[in-house]
């Protein structure tokens, strides 16, 4: 979940890497540094915090080098300190390393290396075993060097690696976490993530899991695990650059949930031909595949987990097939049932989340069929996937995930549609029904972000509860799960949701006076429940707020303040309720004056388990 900056060239190398690194922050925020070989020295600046404050650290010193690395972390092992700030080095400081990812068995080559070399540590953290691990190797050849120390560590990790004696080399591998190289004119670059680089290339090599890479100012060469020469074509980045920026907006969070009617259309007009028809660009699923299928299991984390938790509902209603939602991080260790008549479909928003990648790789040694739906173009779910469907939200910075998330919802509809055809068991009526219906999503939407103020207003009434309960029936329990998600994540509020019929086997004990809950009921067909719900929670003292469809109004006879959204089927209304949440959660915490795009402990792109 850290960020890896590096660049080889002939222009100045400390400005590149902190302007890369500043692209980056979203994934690791803790504390950040830079190696630099100065005159055969690396020199290595590190604190804790903010890049900012590795940026006045350095102010005024003249750290002039064409060549070096950097990192923002997002700690794993060791505080977030001075010390364990990366680069990391050897003991002669001839090396220097940035880490993304975890080492499995650093604790068992940190006790060899003590005992066996006399390594004296000066870090608590599991990248300094490399840094370690590489000087004890090296012999004049850093390449040689790296594969072996690689070859004795286990875990997930991408790497980037400078030696003082080799000044114009970086070396960088790629396993289990995300590596992309920048291809430039007498210069090229290293990053985690896209987004680094496009101030300066956009020609890309995507790096394949088991790759390592060598990198000069004019020449980038790649080999696999074995040390053979890999060939790779080269990636062309067409989007906007502009797109990563806040654009007026205070945060990236309130700019990406105003540009969810955008991400919609996107994602769906992209999809629909002249005649009206699906077509899942990268998705090939024949009538016989789609009826083939016993079973599908939608497996994901945290917010991508929640839309396929709608997934489920709307693939069940659409495609007549029984539906699974697990999260990934237990999925593996179940051994779950998964045979070639599964279809695993796996969400993600980086498409680099490990424990998806994890359960992926678990479902296709199995044999299932794997669809997934990301947003990141060439990530590593989407290579390893045998159908992919991406998102069209655009970049997503903020870590709070928002926009992702209702094109992720629009991506299940669209799949439920595309199966339901496929397998014949959804009439041209209803398919073309849905389809307009869908078409309408992106206008009904923007009806509800102009109640922005009104919402803002709300916000300033219930930012101070501390303890916050999301209720709802059906969908709506789904989306309950989100809204109580983005209000935890960014405004650190303790939230909780659960299915409005669960309140009295137990969870209604914690109802008291004054308590906030907020009670979704969009579903029509479950509105008079929902009612009663809300009933229940009064009669204990609770202050309601309620969210349903605009001709719903006997709720605000329950609740004490109501937020409505457009009139839609109710197989839809995911997609809409949700944004009040989002806007809610976002000016909540503003008011609480919480960090929202960086909040504590958090890290957009989760690579480690």
């Amino acid at each position: 979940m850290c960020g890896i900056v590096g660049y080889v060239g002939e222009n100045n190398a400390k400005d590149i890497i902190i302007d890369g690194l500043k692209k980056l922050e979203y994934r690791g925020y803790d504390s950040s540094g830079i190696a630099l070989n100065i005159g055969g020295k690396l020199v290595v600046r590190k604190c804790k915090g903010r890049i900012s404050n590795l940026e006045e650290m350095i102010a005024g010193e003249n750290l002039f080098a064409t060549a070096g690395i950097g990192h923002t972390r997002w700690a794993t092992h060791g505080a977030p300190s001075d010390l364990n700030a990366h680069p990391h080095t050897n003991g002669d400081n001839t090396i220097a390393v940035v880490h993304n990812g975890i080492i499995e068995n650093f604790v068992e080559l940190k006790e060899w290396l003590s005992r066996d070399y006399g390594v004296e540590f000066r870090s608590e953290t599991d990248t300094e075993v490399i840094a370690h691990l590489i000087g004890i190797y090296y012999n004049g050849d850093l390449l040689d060097a790296v594969y072996k120390a690689v070859d004795k560590m286990r875990g997930a990790y991408a790497l980037g690696v400078v030696c003082a004696a080799e000044p114009d080399k970086i070396v960088a591998v790629r396993k289990d976490s995300p590596l992309v190289v920048g291809l430039g004119n007498n210069c090229n670059f290293i990053a985690s993530d896209i987004p680094a680089l496009l101030k300066h290339v956009r020609s890309i090599y995507l790096i394949e899991n088991n790759e390592v890479v060598l990198l000069t100012k004019n020449e980038v060469k790649l080999f696999n695990a074995e040390r053979k020469p890999v060939h790779r074509d080269v990636f062309h980045v067409t989007w906007d650059a502009d797109a990563a920026e806040k654009e007026g907006y205070d945060h990236f969070m309130i700019k990406e949930i105003h540009e969810q009617p955008k991400g919609l259309y996107e994602t769906l007009h992209r999809r629909i031909g002249e005649d009206g028809i699906i077509r899942l660009d990268g998705i090939t699923m024949t009538k016989e595949d789609i009826e083939r299928f016993s079973k599908v299991y939608i497996v994901a984390c945290g917010t991508a987990y929640h839309a396929g938790l709608v997934g489920k509902y709307i693939i069940e209603k659409l495609a007549k097939i029984p539906v699974e939602v697990d999260v990934a991080s237990e999925f593996r260790y179940r051994d779950p049932f998964v045979d070639d008549k599964t279809l695993f479909i796996a969400i993600s928003q980086s498409g680099e989340t490990l424990d998806t990648l994890a359960a992926l790789r678990e479902a296709k040694r199995k044999g299932a069929r794997v669809l997934s739906v990301v947003n990141v173009v060439g990530s590593s779910v989407a290579r390893e996937s045998d159908d992919m469907f991406y998102t069209w939200a655009g970049p997503e910075i903020a870590v709070a995930s928002t926009k992702a998330y209702t094109t992720q919802l629009m991506c299940m509809y669209l799949i439920a549609l595309y199966m339901g055809a496929g397998k014949g068991v959804l009439s041209r009526a209803e398919y073309d029904e849905y389809l307009k219906e869908l078409g309408e999503l992106p206008e009904l939407l923007q009806k509800v972000l102009d109640q922005e103020n009104k919402i803002h207003d709300i916000a300033k009434k219930l930012y101070k509860s501390q303890q916050v309960f999301f209720i709802g029936r059906g969908l709506d329990s789904s989306v309950a799960y989100e809204g109580s998600l983005k209000l935890k994540e960014i405004s650190y509020t303790n939230s909780f949701a659960i299915a409005a019929g669960e309140l009295k086997h137990g969870t209604i004990a914690l109802i008291e006076q004054d308590t906030l809950v907020i009670a979704l009921a969009t579903q029509d067909f479950l509105f008079e429940k929902m009612l009663s719900n809300i009933q229940e929670v009064k009669a204990r003292g609770a202050y309601v707020l309620g969210l349903a469809k605009e001709n719903n109004r006997e709720i605000e006879r329950q609740s004490d303040q109501v937020i409505y959204i457009p009139e839609c089927r109710d197989e839809l209304t995911p997609i809409l309720s949700v944004v009040p949440l989002q806007i809610l959660a976002y000016y909540v915490a503003k008011l609480r004056g919480c960090d929202i795009d960086k909040p504590k402990n958090l890290a957009k792109s989760v690579t480690v388990e």
